[in-house]
């Protein structure tokens, strides 16, 4: 088994859907510009209220990316 580098970044993506897509937005945005991403966790989740209805989902992550050799 090979011995691996990670460095860890920080996003934070948003949208009107739901959490899960706020995570998919994020993830997705970062892929075009950043490789080696190998995993994510989830550190925060807030929304705002728009007439006491949820109307944007915000989520912080953290991702790992792989060092090449």
């Amino acid at each position: 088994m090979s011995e691996h580098v990670y460095k860890l970044i920080e996003l934070t993506g948003s949208s009107p859907q739901s959490s899960d897509d706020a995570v998919r937005v994020a993830l997705a945005k970062a892929a075009k510009t950043i490789r080696n991403m190998q995993w994510f966790e989830v550190v925060e989740t807030r929304g705002h209220l728009d007439d006491g209805k949820i109307s944007h989902w915000q989520v912080t992550l953290k991702v790992g990316l792989r060092i090449e050799d």
